[in-house]
């Protein structure tokens, strides 16, 4: 009986295997999307890797009727939770955007 395979490890391999031996052997016209699929290979092991799930957020037509506005009881909490959805994407869509 064996594991059954890690998907974030085969996407990491996958990507590898693409820059480091197809990508010099593309042409130069298709060298660019050949480095848009590993971005995409890299995000989707990213995502493979974190298993937690977003936060939901407040309903998006409370927010728009204004029921978050400034001032309102539920502004900081509902600002706060927006701000965790935020980062949580951007850790598996662009995780050196956090850097700052």
């Amino acid at each position: 009986m064996h594991e059954p395979p890690d998907a974030a490890n085969l996407l990491e391999t996958a990507r590898a295997l693409l820059l480091a031996e197809l990508l010099p052997a593309l042409p130069e016209a298709q060298k660019m999307n050949a480095r848009m699929i590993a971005n995409a290979i890299a995000i989707a092991a990213r995502a493979a890797r974190d298993n937690s799930t977003f936060p939901t957020p407040p309903e998006a037509d409370l927010i728009r009727a204004g029921a978050y506005d400034p001032g309102t009881p539920g502004h900081d909490a509902a600002v706060a939770m927006l701000m965790d959805i935020a980062r949580a994407r951007c850790a598996v869509s662009s995780p050196r955007a956090l850097d700052d």
